[in-house]
């Protein structure tokens, strides 16, 4: 999908129409923001995730051990 200059400036036009220059700051904050909060988050899962890989040492040693009647 190629977005040249002309497809950027028309939907900033429509941008601007539909939520007005005083409402567009605002917005663009909030947008922001949401973007830093959804960025550290991720960082967080990621960081939380080496956690959530530790196996139960009696489940591991039940899936090696044949049963008898095998």
């Amino acid at each position: 999908m190629n977005l040249g200059a002309p497809e950027l400036i028309i939907i900033l036009a429509v941008v601007l129409l539909l939520f007005g220059s005083t409402r567009l700051p605002k917005l663009a904050r909030s947008l922001g923001q949401a973007s830093k909060e959804f960025k550290h988050g991720a960082n967080e899962a990621t960081r939380d995730e080496p956690d959530a890989l530790i196996v139960d040492e009696t489940v591991s040693e039940r899936q090696r051990t044949p049963k008898a009647g095998s």
